[in-house]
């Protein structure tokens, strides 16, 4: 039983470590589908220098994406279609 309970501890200490870094990764996977095309868009940082740059070109305020109407994601989406491999 001592044997045990000398491997046990540092096993769940180890584990309590590992954990948090495993989910922070998936925390950062996001995506957003396109119905219009049919596909799945990943919202990283490349998909948001897009989303910038779409908002440059077409002079309108920057907000952030999850507080965009359909009609405006679709739009956007339909440019990023229309924009392909730039970012």
């Amino acid at each position: 039983m001592r044997k045990i309970r000398r491997f046990v501890g540092p096993f769940v200490l180890a584990a309590a470590m590992v954990v948090p870094m495993i989910g922070a990764g998936c925390a950062a996977r996001v995506r957003y589908y396109d119905a219009d095309h049919g596909d799945y868009h990943r919202w990283d940082s490349a998909e948001d220098r897009a989303y910038r740059a779409y908002c440059v070109e077409r002079h309108v305020e920057y907000r952030e994406w999850v507080k965009l109407n359909e009609r405006e994601q679709r739009e956007y989406w339909k440019w990023r279609h229309d924009h392909p491999g730039r970012y």
